[in-house]
């Protein structure tokens, strides 16, 4: 018997690539389990597939910074603190936090075969007997328009929003006088693709770095949140320093005064998305 969910959930975490460095991903999450039916004539009770496999995939992926274990990097784990350091595309990264703000998954590079393979050898053990085999599906939302990747971290979330690297897929959606403006949003979507959006908040001089040492032209970050303190350098050109928090109401607002600026005189509309299926509109 095969049972199935399409979109049980959403990942939302940054993954570190060679190329790119941080990249913020948002996959929606479809699941079929194989098995027999159990004395309830089920294979697992739908209510038990949304909460307990939706709470093993927020526990090992969701809102944490996922590094292929063949990445060439500096990389070690001590005393419940995980850090690394690295150049990727040319690029400097290097952060220090807690060890649940990363998750350490098998292969070569982060995609979506290695994900699927990852979050199978955490699911399946915890299955019922009746349950023999569980098939994932990992896929983006379709785009209504153009489409950016970014990371941020969010120290003032008593979640996992604050981990200071994790990220999104976002569309975004730009208005002129209630005209859907194509070349703005590409023009957007292209600054803060694969970017790093860090508030001038949390931005601390690089010589008070504690755990990681900079690396050429790079911006140091660092915060201390509920779950710990968070530390983060970054090549200056992944980075787009803001003057606000980097909550999607805030993005939006900024977006908005932004475009303001450029056009004076025209109402704008700004329609920003924090992954799928949520975001928030911000006027100017």
């Amino acid at each position: 018997m095969i049972l199935f969910v399409d979109a049980l959930t959403v990942i939302d975490f940054s993954y570190l690539c060679g190329k790119r460095g941080a990249v913020g991903e948002s996959w929606i999450v479809d699941m079929t389990l194989h098995g027999q039916l159990n004395e309830e004539s089920m294979v697992l009770d739908f209510a038990k597939v949304k909460k307990q496999i939706k709470a093993i995939i927020d526990d090992t992926i969701d809102h944490k910074l996922a590094i292929p274990s063949q990445l060439s990097c500096n990389y070690a784990s001590q005393d419940g603190r995980v850090s690394f350091d690295g150049l990727f595309g040319g690029h400097h990264l290097a952060m220090s936090a807690p060890e649940e703000a990363v998750c350490i998954v098998e292969g070569a590079e982060i995609n979506e075969a290695s994900v699927i393979a990852f979050l199978k050898q955490q699911i399946l053990p915890k299955m019922p007997d009746n349950v023999k085999d569980v098939e994932i599906e990992l896929r983006p939302e379709p785009s209504r328009s153009f489409y950016y990747h970014y990371s941020h971290g969010l120290k003032k979330h008593d979640g996992n929003c604050q981990r200071i690297i994790h990220g999104h897929r976002s569309d975004i959606g730009i208005y002129l006088d209630d005209i859907s403006m194509p070349r703005l949003q590409k023009e957007w979507a292209e600054r803060w693709q694969d970017i790093y959006l860090g508030s001038q908040e949390d931005l601390i001089d690089v010589s008070d770095l504690q755990y990681v040492k900079p690396h050429g032209d790079d911006y140091a970050f660092a915060y201390t949140a509920s779950q710990g303190y968070f530390e983060l350098a970054i090549s200056k050109a992944r980075c787009d320093l803001i003057p606000c928090d980097s909550t999607v109401e805030c993005l939006a607002e900024y977006l908005a005064g932004e475009i303001k600026a450029q056009y004076p005189d025209r109402k704008v509309k700004v329609k920003a998305f924090e992954g799928v299926g949520k975001g928030a509109i911000a006027y100017a």
